[in-house]
């Protein structure tokens, strides 16, 4: 019988289907030191965003048993996966990149709301008893320009969002342009931070020089525009952000992911320029659940 490891949760119904149909699956969180020992003993590990390592070391002691064939990433990013190393001992990587596209989407447009309208920082202080209607003056996302870093499955469904709100669509991609979109513009790097009034990132962690916003990406911004990062937490310098956001370069940050995580950078998650959720991007029901058929589909065609 296939073994199967689940470290990091999976939609219950797509555990069901995979014990339906023969396969043994366990789930349970392990740390480093005991996931080293425990990973000898499987086929399959299923692994997310808890998982912080999948590396070298564990790698080398699946192989002392060689019952590790497959490692699944429930997710997009493969950070947590020494990839190259794994295939070369014979053990094959997957992702699920299509499952959280919507969900990344919404919440990269929620965190434009929340900064556009002060949505967040305006909750806390009428639950402190204040009325500041007047102090939070907000924006139209309608005639804005929207700058995506990162023109992939996430980056495209958050131009269709925007797009029906009426905001004009820059976009930079490593591929170059994309003909399938000839209502965006493609432009440069350079010229999307000059030009956009949100820049949205969405690249690849593993594609990008890391952090790929720093101080000087940050002086090329426009004068009051926004940065909305739900891609990866090292993409952007925290410190150099917090610098932005203090001398009124940026007026606000959208932040679902950071450098580590769960983060100690309070100065960050506590200004009230910030918008932050706790790394929810395929954080909905409806992802979850494609995220676990997409696993599902994964193993039966690899077994």
């Amino acid at each position: 019988m296939i073994k199967i490891l689940v470290t990091d949760g999976m939609d219950e119904e797509a555990v069901r289907t995979l014990r339906d149909l023969g396969y043994e699956v366990t789930e349970q969180f392990f740390e480093p030191e005991e996931l080293k020992e425990q990973v000898k003993k499987f086929n399959i590990i299923v692994v997310r965003s808890a998982t912080k390592k999948i590396g070298k070391e564990i790698i080398d002691s699946a192989l002392q048993t060689g019952n590790l064939k497959l490692i699944i990433r429930g997710g997009v990013g493969l950070d947590n996966i020494e990839v190259a190393y794994a295939e070369s001992k014979g053990i094959k990587v997957r992702n699920t990149p299509k499952a959280s596209s919507l969900a990344v989407a919404e919440l990269a447009l929620g965190h434009m709301f929340s900064l556009a309208r002060f949505i967040g920082i305006a909750k806390v202080t009428m639950r402190e008893g204040k009325w500041e209607k007047r102090k939070y003056e907000g924006i139209e996302l309608c005639g804005k320009i929207l700058g995506i870093i990162g023109f992939g499955r996430i980056g495209q469904e958050l131009a269709k969002k925007a797009y029906v709100l009426g905001m004009k669509i820059i976009y930079h991609d490593l591929l170059g342009p994309n003909r399938e979109f000839p209502e965006y513009t493609f432009v440069s790097r350079d010229q999307l931070l000059r030009e956009a009034d949100f820049v949205s990132l969405h690249a690849s962690g593993d594609r990008e020089p890391s952090p790929f916003i720093g101080r000087e990406e940050l002086a090329k911004m426009k004068k009051g525009s926004y940065l909305i990062n739900c891609a990866r937490g090292s993409m952007v310098d925290e410190e150099a952000l917090l610098e932005a956001l203090n001398s009124g370069k940026l007026a606000g940050a959208g932040l679902d992911v950071f450098k580590e995580e769960p983060t100690p950078n309070f100065n960050l998650v506590r200004h009230e320029k910030v918008s932050v959720t706790p790394h929810l991007g395929a954080s909905t029901k409806e992802a979850q659940k494609r995220i676990g058929q997409e696993i599902v589909s994964i193993i039966k065609e690899n077994t």
